[in-house]
């Protein structure tokens, strides 16, 4: 495929998306964090949904715009995740817009997951799905290709991503969870790799269908041996798969809708925002709680607390605090 191809596609509103919200990384083998049975041959595997109140949660303000999502501000992102999973979900799909090149001196919405939110939610959940391709070391040459066809999306991302995926998955595993990549087939890599125009496409796909299998297969064996209180399954990656009422355009690249449907409305559907890298680009612009977000942003009000939209039953976007920089931008 030719590289003005592909970036022509990636122009539509669709692909666009991918810039912030898509396309996973292969992590190099030293660096994988799956136990060895995923390696060598993966093995197979009741609360009340969250309703949008009326009224803010104990500690919580409203704020609510006119015409926007309903808004709650807390205090802090953990109060704001612990009302999230208060509801005990079977699977919580966690996306985020991925970090750009330029904003490593920004703590990423991965870094404040692992070191914040995940030892909150640790304590009920067993596996921690990660958005991050671990192929099969026979698939050099398809890896290649695909790699080459990914290049216009993972080259503006910042270098950082892939190890703080990684890390996310080392963190989880220390705190008692199994953590998993997704592990494409080299038949996999090769329909990617003849799919020309429709590559980043088929990327997307593939992203859902494996990370579904995956969690759905957990998801089972929770039932199965967790009885009345089985443990719960995250799945971590981009928050263009894990919607939960996704827009027609971009239904084929969720398994929000399936994975809602398998736990019988134990799925909970959270977008971890990170304020700096909001632009008013078509792409963030048509997100249903953006205008609110822009309108706070006009009134100079400093961002001190979380913002979490309530954008569906159990669907939510967590908006961090204006942030401290980790380090000095590089030069």
């Amino acid at each position: 495929m030719r590289p003005s191809t592909l970036l022509a596609r990636l122009r539509s509103p669709i692909l666009a998306s991918l810039l912030a919200f898509g396309c996973s990384r292969t992590p190099p083998p030293s660096q994988d964090p799956s136990p060895p049975s995923a390696r060598a041959g993966e093995p197979s595997g009741a609360a009340s949904s969250t309703p949008a109140p009326s009224a803010a949660p104990p500690g919580a303000t409203s704020c609510e715009a006119p015409g926007g999502p309903t808004c709650f501000r807390f205090a802090t992102p953990e109060d704001a995740f612990r009302w999230v999973v208060a509801s005990e979900p079977l699977v919580l799909g966690v996306g985020e817009a991925h970090a750009q090149r330029g904003t490593e001196h920004v703590a990423s919405s991965t870094k404040r997951f692992t070191e914040t939110l995940l030892p909150i939610v640790a304590p009920r959940a067993s596996d921690v799905v990660v958005e991050l391709w671990a192929p099969d070391p026979k698939c050099v040459k398809e890896v290649k290709a695909v790699a080459s066809a990914q290049k216009p999306v993972t080259d503006v991302q910042a270098d950082t991503n892939q190890n703080e995926y990684v890390t996310l998955g080392t963190e989880a595993k220390a705190a008692g969870l199994t953590p998993w990549l997704l592990r494409p087939t080299c038949d996999d890599f090769a329909m990617l790799a003849d799919a020309g125009a429709d590559a980043v496409g088929a990327m997307l796909g593939l992203v859902k269908r494996l990370t579904q299998a995956k969690v759905t297969q957990l998801y089972a064996r929770n039932k199965a041996d967790g009885g009345a209180s089985p443990r719960s399954v995250i799945a971590y990656g981009g928050a263009l798969h894990n919607d939960l009422s996704p827009p027609e355009a971009t239904r084929d690249y969720s398994f929000g809708p399936e994975l809602d449907r398998v736990t019988g409305g134990r799925y909970v559907e959270l977008d971890l925002i990170v304020p700096e890298y909001v632009k008013k680009t078509p792409v963030w612009e048509k997100l249903p709680w953006y205008a609110s977000f822009e309108a706070e942003q006009r009134s100079g009000r400093p961002r001190v607390d979380a913002t979490l939209y309530v954008v569906g039953e159990r669907s939510f976007v967590l908006v961090f605090p204006s942030s401290s920089p980790t380090a000095a931008p590089a030069p």
